[in-house]
């Protein structure tokens, strides 16, 4: 049967964050776009803790904050930690940051199947053409380019695009990444296997803690620990290799087990129960899921999301690093079709904007897995890694908090910062007169150096009411520099 033929700017092969994002983004500049996704929304994925940078950054460009917003999603102030040499738990708070503590001092823990959704309806209402059920077959040469891609459709048929560029935002599963050439590279250090489930009534963390992270280092590796509500939680075993006998078997009993062997995610756990009802109903596994593929592009097409890289889950960046790279190849896309800028340069200023992203969150879990240190040492560890100018705590809060990319798009607009700077403070203030004294979890509140922070945050907030806190700048020698409306690139 002859395929069916047409023709698109782009398409864009997944509608996951990566995948929305980058749709949405270059819809807007007037381009055709059209997504394949393999399956039907909403649909279960793991990966539910946010950073601001996703929140507040890549998130305010969809324009779909406030819809976030009413989602009703669990609200994350930073995240709490028993690792290293303490034996008790530390907390960090992105309003640490001069960078963050205005009213993007925190994030969401979402439901990945409402949040995914959010993006892909909002990708559609941006002009981009949206098919479900769609699963590509082959990506399609034009000459020494790639030229578009052939799909199923959801009634069976085959069907062909061609278009000047095909994203690929498939995820880590698919095979489609191999079209651009090089090789997937998995990393020696976190080969790592995660059991993970859902828990109904499980214990949080006293307020403003609620609805952070909790992530607590035991004998055998790792959990997680994330409210989803007031009652769900997302909680996840991440054990080495070499203890892979752990999660063998069955593997409910195998959880329970895990759990058993870490007291702190134990006594969160002890008047909880699993979950029943579908899609949390199911204990699932991943393994070997840190890696980074040798080439993120080639002429006409690049890779995005889990289709590039991963890396070990600890501080939440997968979904991070799947709307930046999004970002950046929207860009990319964007100016090579205005012609604007040529393909290599856009596109080199992509690939070392998201390998540059992906090294400072590997170089940092190298040093952080090191269980002998005290908290200070990671916070040191990490402004060794950044090369930031901040102090050790900031450096760590903006890396953790997806803002060590030095883009300035991925904070509020000035106008933004004016509304609702002082709303901001008086909830920080509510939160730090809540927080309870002699509460069994350390926090950076109320100490010096937060202090100082906070007096620095609030003069880069006026500083960008004078305009020079967003003017973005090249970050390679020679490089390009993002647009004032971040979709696209300018010369420096």
């Amino acid at each position: 049967m002859t395929a069916l033929t047409e023709h698109a700017d782009v398409v864009v092969v997944g509608g996951g964050p990566a995948g929305s994002t980058a749709a949405a983004l270059i819809a807007r500049r007037g381009h055709r776009v059209v997504l394949l996704e393999r399956e039907s929304f909403p649909r279960y994925q793991i990966g539910e803790s946010l950073l601001p940078a996703t929140v507040h950054g890549v998130c305010r460009l969809l324009g779909v904050e406030e819809e976030l917003e009413r989602a009703g999603f669990m609200v994350k102030h930073g995240g709490t930690f028993r690792w290293g040499k303490n034996p008790e738990p530390w907390t960090f708070h992105f309003a640490s940051s001069a960078r963050m503590s205005g009213p993007t001092s925190y994030a969401y823990q979402v439901e990945r199947m409402k949040f995914d959704a959010i993006l892909l309806r909002n990708a559609a209402r941006s002009g981009v053409d949206v098919r479900e059920l769609a699963e590509v077959v082959t990506v399609n040469p034009d000459g020494d380019r790639v030229g578009g891609v052939t799909y199923r459709d959801a009634e069976g048929r085959t069907r062909t695009i061609e278009a000047r560029y095909v994203l690929d935002a498939s995820g880590n599963t698919s095979g489609l990444h191999k079209n651009v050439g090089g090789q997937r590279v998995y990393s020696p250090y976190f080969r790592n296997i995660a059991l993970f489930g859902y828990f109904e009534g499980g214990k949080r963390l006293p307020a403003p803690r609620s609805g952070n992270i909790l992530s607590a280092a035991f004998s055998d590796g790792w959990f997680w620990y994330i409210p989803l509500s007031e009652t769900l939680t997302s909680v996840g075993a991440v054990v080495r290799r070499e203890s892979a006998d752990l999660v063998r078997g069955d593997h409910r009993e195998a959880l329970n087990s895990l759990v058993a062997g870490c007291p702190l995610i134990a006594d969160m756990l002890s008047d909880a129960t699993m979950c029943t009802t579908a899609p949390y109903d199911r204990i699932r596994t991943r393994k070997d899921y840190s890696y980074c593929d040798t080439q993120f592009w080639r002429p006409g097409m690049a890779l995005i999301g889990d289709a590039a890289c991963f890396v070990d889950p600890v501080f939440s960046s997968g979904v991070h690093l799947a709307t930046y790279s999004a970002l950046l190849a929207a860009r990319s896309v964007n100016s090579v079709l205005a012609g604007d800028i040529g393909e290599e340069d856009a596109f080199t200023e992509f690939e070392s904007r998201y390998r540059r992203e992906y090294k400072l969150f590997y170089e940092f879990l190298l040093s952080f897995y090191e269980m002998h240190q005290q908290e200070d040492s990671y916070f040191w560890n990490a402004k060794r890694v950044t090369g930031s100018d901040s102090s050790e705590l900031e450096a760590f809060v903006e890396l953790v908090g997806g803002v060590a990319s030095e883009e300035p798009v991925l904070a509020r607009s000035a106008a933004e910062i004016a509304d609702r700077a002082m709303e901001n403070a008086d909830r920080l203030a509510r939160a730090v007169g809540d927080d309870p004294a002699g509460s069994s979890t350390g926090s950076l509140l109320g100490t010096g150096s937060f202090d100082e922070v906070m007096g620095e945050g609030s003069r880069l907030q006026v500083q960008s009411l004078l305009g020079d806190a967003f003017a973005d700048s090249p970050l390679f020698e020679g490089g390009l520099a993002g647009s004032r409306d971040g979709l696209s690139w300018v010369k420096a």
